[in-house]
């Protein structure tokens, strides 16, 4: 994936006039050397036909393929996401209602790192905010266990133990979430899908020379739509780079829920 890390410098855009550019020109020279070899036999012709026909299915195989892994890839993300703002919402009720003042601590500590991780989610690419927010986690998951230990060496009831359950699931789906956010897809298969994508190009345009024929129209549709269905793949593979990202929106709920606290209603 390093291909991808280096043109994220230029955006999807260039990713994307990259790889127009080159599925082009393999195009180009395909037809250039079939226009040489024209007078090339009936039998020779048809064999080109057959390998092109044998290309073309295995490239939609590993198309499908891959599209699948990054769409994978892309919900685990979202699944991810929503499961920690969950957790961090559990371990805030909980932490008012132990009626401890570590708990409270925990609470004031919880609200403020929920605005971390939405940082954390919205950074951009290589972005310094990424290093900043996995040092800032790291600080107050020491804290928040700190407090959390303090309360454990006083009380042992299950509301202090659900407490502590709740604390070890949110710092635990941190992890979960920051490995998902820098996984990428294997560069092997990445590779495999951009060759196979210029030599599919280049046979096509090989047979088109051969039979002294064109589509430039149609050609230009097929470059057009192979482009689209790369930069998706790129798009869903990586967590950064292109305007299929992860939202932050349920931190941002969990942060809404925060306001006014905890009220404990007079008894009917």
């Amino acid at each position: 994936m390093m291909l991808l890390d280096r043109l994220a410098d230029f955006g999807m855009a260039a990713f994307g006039l990259a790889i127009l550019a080159a599925l082009a020109a393999a195009h180009l020279l395909g037809r250039k050397l079939g226009l040489w070899h024209q007078r090339s036999t009936a039998e020779h012709v048809e064999a080109t036909s057959f390998v092109t026909s044998g290309v073309l299915a295995l490239l939609a195989f590993v198309l499908g393929m891959t599209i699948a892994m990054a769409q994978g890839r892309y919900e685990t993300r979202r699944a991810l996401v929503l499961d920690e703002a969950n957790a961090i919402g559990t371990a805030w009720l909980r932490a008012g209602a132990i009626g401890h003042p570590r708990g409270a601590a925990i609470a004031t500590l919880l609200e403020r790192y929920t605005a971390v991780r939405i940082a954390f989610v919205n950074a951009a690419h290589d972005s310094p905010e990424i290093a900043e927010a996995h040092a800032e986690t790291g600080r107050m998951q020491a804290v928040m266990w700190g407090h959390m230990a303090a309360i454990l060496a006083t009380r042992t009831d299950p509301v202090a133990v659900a407490l502590q359950a709740s604390l070890n699931d949110t710092f635990d789906l941190a992890t979960s979430t920051r490995w998902a956010l820098a996984a990428r897809l294997p560069g092997e298969l990445i590779a495999l899908l951009l060759g196979m994508c210029f030599i599919a190009m280049g046979t096509m345009g090989y047979q088109f020379g051969l039979k002294g024929t064109g589509q430039p129209a149609l050609t230009g549709l097929l470059v057009l739509l192979w482009t689209a269905c790369l930069i998706i793949v790129a798009d869903l593979s990586t967590a950064r780079l292109g305007l299929v990202r992860a939202d932050a929106a349920p931190y941002a709920w969990t942060a809404e829920s925060f306001a006014g606290g905890i009220r404990i209603p007079p008894l009917p």
